[in-house]
């Protein structure tokens, strides 16, 4: 994964730097302390994945940077700035930045951001190769071998870029989500004309993760593990989505997720707790599993064809 660093503070580049290469993120292959020489031709002679650029810099800042490579740049974006505005935060947002971190640095943060990052790079790529490939398969041997080729591989990757948009890649239901994912897949056409209930889906995977000789105590001390996860995992997801939302209603996936996910009723609801700083903890919002589960479904099976 190749990185380029534009900040005016050359501690910070450096920073940066050692962050990403410590911990064997990526490469560093470009530094800039002004926006002005950052073209799109640059970066993609450079091969950049990911940029990570300084709001503000002399001759041109971070903001008016980005805008330059609207649309030219296929690469993500992380944006960093002392600054907590929330109308320049919804601006940067809105030109297609992945992240905002707020200075002074935090390491950790920093770590926890790229590799979502890199992981959501990862699926794209991933789902890009395997549209392709099916594509080239169903123009050489017909539709038959695009039905059959690695559809479990496609549904699970386009599950894991999903939960990826979501925000809760690297939550401990995510595992459980997909492994639910799975299972739907194989009785897709079930599924589909006849969603089945939350308890039966349950019981099935938890049987499969514990094997058939498991006591009938072991698997609804699991089942009730597992829903705690997958609520908890919602739960992230809907604060995550509201919080786009609040620096940016016009948010792409704010738009593209909120409703399809979730009611907006609860959507708004968990905005206003923000605005009024309630944690997840005291949250009133109401998580409906079910309907999270079966969009979950949907749209991953969507996604893989």
């Amino acid at each position: 994964m190749n990185f380029f660093i534009a900040d005016d503070d050359e501690a910070i580049q450096s920073m940066l730097t050692d962050i990403i290469e410590d911990y064997d993120m990526g490469k560093v292959v470009g530094t800039s302390t002004s926006g002005e020489n950052i073209t799109a031709e640059l970066l993609s002679l450079s091969k950049v994945d990911i940029l990570i650029i300084d709001l503000l810099m002399p001759m041109r800042d971070g903001i008016e940077t980005i805008k330059s490579l609207r649309s030219k740049f296929n690469g993500k974006i992380i944006m960093l700035s002392q600054v907590e505005d929330k109308e320049i935060i919804g601006e940067a947002y809105s030109l297609g930045i992945e992240y905002y971190i707020t200075k002074p640095i935090n390491k950790l943060e920093v770590i926890n951001i790229i590799e979502k990052l890199r992981e959501n790079i990862k699926l794209e790529k991933s789902i890009h190769d395997i549209k392709n490939t099916l594509n080239i398969l169903d123009i050489g041997r017909g539709t038959a071998v695009k039905e059959n080729f690695s559809e479990e591989s496609s549904i699970n990757n386009s599950g894991k870029f999903l939960l990826t948009e979501l925000g809760i890649i690297g939550e401990n239901g995510s595992n459980d989500l997909l492994e639910i994912l799975s299972y739907l897949s194989k009785n897709d056409n079930a599924a589909i004309k006849d969603f089945p209930p939350l308890k039966d889906i349950f019981l099935k995977v938890v049987k499969k993760r514990l094997g058939e000789n498991a006591s009938e105590t072991d698997i609804k001390k699991e089942i009730k593990a597992s829903e705690q996860r997958i609520r908890r995992a919602i739960s992230q997801s809907i604060t995550h989505l509201a919080s786009l939302g609040l620096i940016d209603y016009s948010n792409q996936k704010f738009e593209e997720y909120s409703s399809k996910f979730f009611d907006f009723e609860e959507i708004r609801k968990r905005m206003l707790e923000l605005e009024n700083a309630v944690t997840p903890s005291k949250s009133h919002v109401k998580i409906n599993m079910r309907k999270f589960i079966k969009v979950f479904f949907i749209e991953s099976r969507n996604l893989g064809k």
